[in-house]
């Protein structure tokens, strides 16, 4: 079994008498509509074969690129300066090596901004009723709908009616309920995941204080912060 790394899962297990439990548990809301992802963390990203980047390289057209992507083997190819391994450096720390190797031999004191504009491998978690739970990467743009597929769909119990993705942004952990049945019949937008998302299909499975924190959702297919105090 797999370890899941969000908090909220501390609230899963349903029915098991061993199933955490936090005293105090509020359902303070803060709605957020949700359609497109999260912007991403650009400081503490790091960058993954097929990344797209924009590298601007100060005054400098000709090294200067709207979309570069990253190859599958993590590297950068750039004029002057060749093949740069990109996989496993934050975007600051490849605009550093950039000026690093620019200015040993091409421009004087060179200025590079590195911007990442879209992650091709990030991660996601598919629980609950699927036929296979697990974490699972995301290959650019992925909505809740194909995350479910890539776990290769739900099982025949699994009720699609509530499907919850928990979120872990900056000011605390956020979970939203979706009816999936609504959306394969086009009535209910597919809503775009960010990295780290983890997604549980059939609510039914999470502990007792989780379910009346859905229960208690002011709609569907928006986000609600939640807290332990």
């Amino acid at each position: 079994m797999y370890k899941i790394s969000i908090l909220a899962f501390g609230l899963l297990l349903a029915g098991c008498a061993s199933a955490p439990h936090r005293e105090g548990l509020s359902t303070q809301f803060a709605p957020q509509r949700f359609s497109q992802p999260l912007p991403l963390d650009q400081s503490s990203y790091r960058i993954g074969p097929a990344d797209l980047l924009k590298v601007t390289v100060f005054q400098v057209e000709d090294l200067s690129f709207d979309e570069i992507r990253v190859d599958a083997s993590g590297t950068l190819n750039m004029p002057l300066i060749g093949n740069v391994q990109a996989a496993g450096l934050t975007p600051t720390e490849l605009s550093s090596e950039l000026e690093q190797r620019l200015g040993a031999r091409y421009l004087r004191n060179p200025s590079v901004s590195v911007t990442v504009a879209e992650a091709a491998s990030q991660k996601v978690t598919i629980d609950g009723a699927v036929a296979k739970p697990g974490v699972y990467e995301m290959r650019g743009r992925t909505t809740l709908m194909q995350a479910i597929a890539m776990a290769e769909g739900p099982t025949r119990i699994a009720d699609l009616r509530k499907v919850a993705v928990f979120r872990n942004v900056s000011e605390g952990s956020m979970v939203a309920l979706f009816d999936v049945q609504a959306i394969r019949a086009g009535d209910a937008e597919d809503p775009i995941l960010s990295g780290d998302d983890v997604v549980v299909v059939d609510t039914s499975r999470l502990g007792a204080r989780m379910q009346d924190i859905l229960q208690a959702l002011p709609a569907l297919a928006s986000f609600v912060f939640y807290a332990s105090s």
